[in-house]
């Protein structure tokens, strides 16, 4: 999908949910595109990655038991067998035993950071972000970050707030609150972006981002 169109203006939240000012940009500033197939590539490439894959099931080489021919090929009127360890006896190897692997692969980076600023202009576009005046958080509270959600229409939902730098008042304010996600405006991807419904951003941050100056 092509972007274009009018300047997206929102309002500029306080830490009490009041409107202290506008925050306009043009949408090509953060992408000029949105590519739902690159979305779906860079989450499904996330969820890869936070495979473990540590699963493992016994071969034939791997179980206990004696490789001796269990009896003779012929003259006992019984169908021919072989070892114990056959996956066709019980206690026997599986004859496909699966393996630990490694499912991590990577997008090209220049793809991976295009996905991110086109989820981060879907949250814009859906009416899903709050932009924050700053984060006024002098010391570990969950009350006044569960108070600014309250304020803001987000309680009870799944937010992502996004922080200039690494912000260990407000992670710590917010950890407990059930559905939040805190994490610094550097690290933001498109599996953060998506997989939480709403986004909380500040105005400091989105001005990096676009290339502004503070």
């Amino acid at each position: 999908m092509i972007v274009g169109g009018a300047m997206i203006s929102v309002p500029v939240k306080d830490m009490l949910g009041a409107d202290c000012g506008t925050f306009a940009f043009e949408p090509s500033e953060i992408s000029d595109v949105i590519c739902k197939q690159l979305l779906h590539d860079a989450v499904v490439m996330y969820l890869a990655n936070r495979r473990v894959g540590s699963v493992q099931t016994k071969s034939r080489g791997m179980v206990s038991g004696s490789t001796r021919k269990l009896f003779k090929q012929k003259g006992t009127g019984r169908a021919r067998a072989g070892g114990i360890r056959t996956p066709v006896r019980r206690g026997g190897g599986h004859a496909f035993a699966k393996k630990p692997r490694d499912y991590y692969y990577r997008l090209p980076k220049k793809a991976v950071q295009k996905a991110t600023r086109m989820a981060l202009l879907s949250k814009f576009q859906d009416s899903q972000a709050v932009v924050l005046k700053g984060w006024d958080v002098s010391e570990p509270k969950t009350k006044v970050v569960a108070g600014l959600l309250k304020a803001v229409g987000l309680e009870g939902k799944t937010v992502l707030l996004a922080t200039e730098g690494v912000n260990q008042n407000v992670w710590r304010s917010a950890r407990n609150i059930h559905g939040v996600m805190v994490l610094p405006g550097s690290d933001l991807n498109a599996f953060s972006l998506l997989r939480q419904r709403h986004l909380v951003i500040t105005v400091g941050e989105m001005n990096r981002i676009l290339g502004r100056q503070a």
